[in-house]
């Protein structure tokens, strides 16, 4: 048995241990960024396929990107829009990010979860290298029952009733990439974002 309650899931994950926990998209898999490839061994997933950084709060992300003071300030009034909620943001990274977690990419994706038990653990983690609980090429897995029985080894969040058991909606995040200048939409998901 993997489920655990949110002490021992923050624990685990600081120690380096995949995680799993509800966002308000899908149902994340989770790690240190420094252990990403966990993630990938555990979705048997192509290292062509960067993962997501989410943090708490937009400050405590920011470190892991570069970038001129007219665009941070961007950046920032497209935070303060979208975050928190379903919105990746993907910036030139900072050297703060590990090559374990996106090889070979200059860019980094960062999002800020508008989920109430997300916030509670990345708070006390830190920022994680996350992605959508599924084996690759799978469809997200949409509770922690689910998550458990596919990924046995991952200390997924014990459900109290105090908690939703999926997430919100299952749409994953809109994703905007920051070239030349201007946003490109990568991926339409459940935010609109209006530049």
């Amino acid at each position: 048995m993997t489920q655990v309650y949110l002490d021992a899931l923050v624990a685990g994950a600081r120690s380096g241990q995949l995680v799993s926990f509800p966002t308000d998209t899908v149902t994340a898999l989770a790690v240190r960024p420094d252990r990403a490839e966990l993630i990938f061994a555990a979705k048997r997933r192509s290292q062509d396929k960067p993962l997501i950084l989410m943090g708490a709060s937009p400050a405590s992300l920011w470190p892991f990107v570069t970038g001129s003071d007219q665009e941070r300030q961007i950046w920032q009034q497209v935070a303060d829009l979208y975050w928190p909620g379903a919105l990746t943001l993907v910036l030139p990274a900072s050297g703060s990010v590990p090559q374990a977690m996106n090889p070979g990419y200059t860019d980094i994706g960062l999002r800020v979860p508008a989920c109430a038990i997300a916030q509670a653990i990345l708070s006390q983690t830190g920022p994680l290298a996350t992605t959508s609980a599924n084996l690759s090429g799978e469809p997200p897995l949409q509770t922690m029952a689910e998550v458990e029985k596919k990924f046995p080894d991952v200390l997924t969040l014990l459900c109290t009733g105090l908690e939703p058991l999926k997430p919100t909606n299952g749409v994953p995040s809109t994703v905007a990439k920051w070239s030349g200048g201007s946003w490109k939409i990568l991926r339409q998901g459940a935010v609109k974002l209006v530049s």
